[in-house]
């Protein structure tokens, strides 16, 4: 979830935004029928701790409807290596979401 916030708040702090569609900057959520522990960890986190209120959780909270921690998984792992996380560049951007 915090990969995705930074996402956003880089992205809205470019001034070229390189094609970049502020919908792929989302955060989808999980499945709920394979990856329940990790959706109630988000509607936790958003629902209870009122964290990342600015995510919107849809008509479905949080579900993504398809696995995502895969995708997630790969996401993070290009994010940790950039070397400035809370600053990412267009290229890191589209780097972390083509991951």
């Amino acid at each position: 979830m915090e990969m995705h916030h930074t996402m956003q708040v880089s992205w809205s702090n470019l001034k070229e935004r390189h094609d970049i569609d502020e919908r792929r900057l989302a955060f989808l959520g999980f499945d709920a029928a394979t990856e329940a522990r990790y959706l109630g960890y988000v509607r936790f986190m958003a629902f209870t701790e009122g964290r990342y209120t600015h995510f919107d959780s849809g008509t479905h909270g949080f579900n993504a409807q398809t696995k995502m921690r895969d995708k997630y998984l790969r996401m993070l792992a290009v994010w940790q290596a950039c070397p400035r996380q809370y600053h990412l560049s267009a290229v890191e951007i589209s780097q972390i979401i083509n991951a």
